[in-house]
């Protein structure tokens, strides 16, 4: 259970946590933060305050609301189903970039992507998941990665799945058009060879070719609800992702990837996050925050 779900009772629920246009109590951040676990699996201790605060007051003054405990009887309530998923996406962090902890993609193209368009080359199957893929960087990076070394990859059974929980990041995942300062990280042959400058409403933008767009498809998906397939996945990367989960909630994850990859897959991970729990035992770690899974029994599974 989320630790912020139940006010303590030695403190005040009315204290202020946050102050300026509408205050946020303790209360407050008590009852969003427990729908946030309750929905996502992320943790928001008192700490977060100040950041929820920033992430939401706006959002409340659009609504035309009085404040935060109207806020919270809305989105708690069966008519603001809507705004509920909206604050999910007001409170998530997107931040990305292509190429983001390079050693990953790396090692992607050295070691593991050989073996991969071997078996794809003989008639196998390849599959390699971006979990909580943001806007698409990531995805799009392995897209890359791939190309770089199979420029045909989309003649062969070979597919990335990108899933995010938020419905409007996915929507500019799937566009796939970024401000030239995300371009900063890829290669100008790279960028040469996969993008297109084009004008989108006024402002000018780097499109992403066909070519990438074939090989992904993008889905939304809430890592704690049931997973509609069942793998088995060659790679998976979950980057600075399980940091916002308790540590059940992050060995509950790390269980059930290992649970997708075939054996001698792949795990990339955040560069603070590490694999904890049962299923240490069933990673071997070979690099910075690079993890092969092996196979080994786990929790009932051989």
């Amino acid at each position: 259970m989320n630790r912020m779900a139940a006010i303590d009772p030695k403190l005040s629920p009315d204290e202020c946590l946050a102050s300026g246009e509408y205050p946020l109590t303790r209360r407050d951040l008590s009852e969003i933060a427990a729908m946030i676990y309750s929905d996502a699996g992320i943790f928001l201790n008192e700490s977060k305050a100040s950041l929820v605060y920033s992430r939401l007051s706006k959002h409340i003054r659009n609504l035309g609301l009085s404040g935060f405990r109207e806020y919270c009887a809305l989105v708690a309530s069966p008519a603001g189903a809507a705004e509920r998923r909206d604050m999910l996406s007001h409170l998530t962090t997107n931040f990305t970039r292509f190429f983001r902890e390079n050693h990953h993609f790396d090692h992607l193209r050295d070691t593991v992507l050989p073996g991969l368009i071997a078996r794809a080359k003989s008639g196998g199957r390849v599959r390699i998941w971006s979990a909580a893929c943001s806007d698409g960087q990531e995805p799009y990076s392995i897209a890359l990665t791939l190309l770089s070394v199979l420029p045909n990859a989309a003649d062969y059974d070979i597919r990335i799945l990108a899933t995010d929980i938020d419905p409007k990041i996915l929507a500019i995942a799937r566009a796939g058009a970024y401000d030239t300062n995300a371009l900063e990280t890829v290669a100008p042959a790279m960028r040469k060879q996969y993008f297109s400058q084009v004008s989108l409403n006024g402002r000018e933008k780097w499109q992403v070719d066909d070519r990438l767009k074939k090989l992904i498809t993008f889905n939304e998906l809430n890592l704690m609800a049931q997973w509609p397939f069942r793998g088995p996945f060659d790679v998976i990367f979950c980057r600075n992702v399980v940091i916002y989960f308790d540590e059940p909630t992050q060995m509950k994850i790390w269980s059930r990837f290992a649970s997708m990859l075939d054996v001698g897959g792949h795990l990339y991970i955040g560069h603070s996050e590490r694999v904890s729990g049962d299923a240490k035992s069933v990673f071997d770690n070979t690099g910075i925050t690079t993890y092969r899974y092996t196979g080994k029994h786990m929790g009932g599974r051989a």
